[in-house]
């Protein structure tokens, strides 16, 4: 049994998904416990059948709830001049929201 796949994209970020997977994506407005339906579908495949979107598969939508939200490791930015007494220490740390796949409806 092919079990069926989906490329997504949220974000501005593109994500091959199937169904249970947990992805972690930009942060969204959604609050945890609730599900979310993304209609950006751009490829559904299930075994050697595949359905390319141009750019989107219509009528398609991948349904996720919302596990949590968060925020990734820190990032250390350093910008250093040599002999100039230049130093510049930022961090960052990018918030998320984190997804299980829970329906791929093609």
């Amino acid at each position: 049994k092919h079990s069926m796949y989906a490329v997504i994209e949220t974000g501005g970020k593109q994500y091959r998904v199937a169904q249970d997977d947990v992805i972690r994506v930009e942060k969204l407005a959604v609050a945890e416990g609730d599900s979310i339906t993304i209609d950006r579908v751009l490829m559904v495949g299930e075994g050697a059948e595949t359905k390319v979107g141009a750019p989107i598969v219509e009528g398609s939508k991948v349904v996720a709830s919302v596990e949590a939200h968060g925020r990734g490791d820190k990032v250390t930015i350093i910008k250093f001049r040599r002999r100039q007494k230049y130093r510049r220490k930022q961090g960052h740390r990018q918030d998320y929201t984190q997804l299980r796949i829970t329906e791929i409806v093609a």
